[in-house]
């Protein structure tokens, strides 16, 4: 039986087992944690609830798992105590980098799939991880006790596609415990305990860290070799950051202090660092006397991969818009932002986040936790600009767009996608993905009568709306992986839009040659029908360098002129149309057109609407 009771000395290695759970969303990951958790008695049952792991309120609504955690767990098994070391990740595509860092930090990890949705296009992803790690892989089965469990049918799914045999799969019900206490023997039977020599110099992989009030940054580590103490001097190899280790302790999954941490071991480390950035996911944590020769493999920053302009809707809300997104850098390194302007929108910022996820996750936050109603303009990924002169240039912005002249290519970051869907809906698939200018790869029959569509695509082709219908399209039934594949030419132009033949920055986007049209006719209609008539006619324009190709008119408001005249002879009413047609013509020359705010997030919320009618 389990027994929660923390020795006072180490566990010995043999005895760790340090694992991951990785799953589609909602496969029951999280419900899988909370049952780990309580039949182990890792929590009293007064201090259980659903999705304990899930700290925040947005990942227990959308029931998605966005801030990876980690706990320790004690099971007694054969007069021994077993040490099982829990690495909640996030599932999310967006994630992906957190995800690879939590697999470095395990020997084994549990692959669940859901009893009635089987095998989908993460799970393919996050196993594929998993293997290149070389970590123990246990499949399980999750969902059991649903009524439309399709165990045979999953089970089948499973053997092709690891490769293992029937009687290797754990098959529980994580909502009920079934099955449960023979998934914890099967990690302690078949995940390999860790190896590293606690005598040797200190590396530790920072995993994930978190920004306490109090304590400054609190980084989770595994440790791969050394032992880390209280008042340890260590060093963050990858930033260069240097501090003295306050705290260190086990995650229960609250934090607990100890004295030590050794190898093989995973915890938390305090160091009194004041910015997430400097302990960055994949940093190899070092002590600063005896530091280890090379630091741990597979470190790199995180890029943002989709840009965005985030604006207060009341501009007086500015100062607290920068205040929230200050706080909120503190807990997500991956978040960048700086500040911009726009004529129309006023102050704002310009944010990079690793996703559509992460952005949506990061405005929602904004709006709920600081009461900030935001504008968000529509999203960019970085496109790279070689120049004539040879250099080479990224941009995030049309407005930063270089001279045409200057210009020898643009390449766009391309992705290596990964669609799963049953047979009957392969056609649309392929349809769809050629639509959004994506080339066919490899195409593989899976059992369940189900077909694995590998393609690329350019990013920015599924950022607005690709995901939507693909949903559509596949009433549901198809799942969707990308991850980045590098960058291609591509002959991608800028489309400015031009009001009373004044160019409006905010509104201008690159996109393909192909769709330039389109996508600027769709523009100007929109405006047409929101910026209000003035007294003289408006030219809404949609241009490529100097060559328009659409255009809208809005047409002048008319006073009657002649509504004075009663009667009498017909040259006075055409004498005051003239003059009425003569103050116009001036009017036009001089009169400036002011968009109101409403024209601009009518564009950014049509966007995505006006693709999808016309597709």
């Amino acid at each position: 039986m389990a027994k929660q009771a923390h020795p006072a000395s180490h566990t010995p290695q043999e005895q760790i087992r340090n694992f991951c759970i990785i799953a589609h969303i909602d496969h029951g990951k999280s419900t899988l944690a909370d049952r780990l958790l309580e039949i182990t008695g890792t929590l009293d049952p007064r201090e259980m609830r659903e999705q304990v792991l899930d700290r925040l309120d947005l990942e227990r609504e959308r029931g998605i798992t966005i801030k990876m955690q980690a706990v320790r767990m004690l099971w007694e098994e054969g007069g021994k105590t077993y040490e099982l070391n829990l690495i909640d990740t996030p599932g999310h595509v967006d994630f992906s980098y957190e995800v690879s860092r939590s697999l470095k930090a395990c020997e084994g990890a549990l692959l669940v799939v859901d009893a009635a949705q089987g095998v989908e296009a993460q799970t393919i992803a996050n196993l594929y991880l998993a293997v290149e790690e070389g970590l123990e892989i246990i499949p399980v089965i999750n969902k059991i006790d649903l009524p439309t469990a399709d165990i045979p049918g999953v089970t089948e799914q499973l053997t092709q596609l690891i490769g293992c045999r029937e009687d290797e799969i754990v098959k529980v019900s994580a909502k009920t415990g079934q099955g449960v206490e023979e998934l914890i023997a099967a990690i302690i039977r078949r995940i390999p305990p860790p190896q590293g020599d606690p005598d040797r110099p200190l590396r530790a992989l920072v995993f994930d860290s978190h920004y306490d009030n109090y304590f400054g940054v609190v980084t989770y580590v595994r440790i791969f070799e050394g032992t880390v103490r209280k008042g340890d001097e260590v060093l963050l190899m990858g930033s260069g950051a240097r501090a003295k280790v306050d705290r260190v302790g086990i995650f229960t999954p609250e934090l607990r202090d100890q004295e030590e941490l050794r190898a093989g071991e995973v915890g938390f480390v305090m160091t009194g660092i004041k910015e997430v950035r400097l302990a960055r996911v994949g940093d190899t944590l070092t002590q600063q006397k005896r530091p280890a020769s090379q630091p741990l493999p597979g470190y790199r920053p995180a890029k943002p991969m989709v840009f965005s302009g985030l604006y207060p809707v009341n501009s007086e809300q500015y100062e607290e818009l920068k205040s929230a997104l200050e706080r909120l850098s503190l807990n997500d390194a991956a978040l960048h932002f700086e500040q911009e302007s726009s004529d129309a929108l006023g102050f704002g910022f310009r944010c990079g986040f690793l996703g559509l996820l992460h952005m949506e996750i990061v405005q929602e936050r904004i709006e709920r936790e600081y009461g900030i109603e935001l504008v968000a303009t529509s999203p960019s990924v970085v496109y790279r600009v070689r120049l004539t002169d040879g250099s080479e240039l990224e941009i995030d912005s049309p407005s930063k767009l270089p001279d045409r002249a200057k210009i020898d290519q643009i390449l766009e970051p391309i992705v290596e996608a990964t669609v799963l869907t049953p047979v009957s809906y392969m056609s649309p698939m392929i349809e769809l993905i050629q639509r959004h200018r994506g080339s066919l790869g490899e195409i593989e029959y899976l059992p369940g009568n189900r077909v694995n569509i590998h393609a690329r695509l350019p990013l920015a082709e599924i950022l607005l709306d690709f995901y939507d219908q693909l949903k559509t399209l596949s009433r549901g039934m198809a799942s969707f992986d990308y991850q980045l594949a590098g960058y291609e030419p591509a002959d991608l132009v800028r489309v400015d839009i031009l009001v009373n033949r004044e160019p409006v920055d905010s509104l201008s986007f690159l996109c393909h040659r192909q769709d330039a049209q389109r996508r600027g006719r769709a523009v100007i209609q929109t405006l047409r029908k929101v910026i209000p008539r003035q007294l003289f006619e408006v030219a809404l324009q949609a241009a490529v360098g100097g060559k328009v190709i659409a255009r809208e008119n809005i047409p002048p408001l008319r006073k009657d002129v002649t509504a004075k005249c009663y009667g009498g002879d017909i040259t006075r009413k055409r004498k005051l149309l003239e003059r009425q047609k003569e103050g116009k013509k001036r009017m036009k020359m001089v009169g400036r057109v002011e968009i109101p705010q409403e024209a601009f997030l009518a564009v950014l919320k049509k966007g995505p609407e006006e693709k999808r009618k016309k597709r």
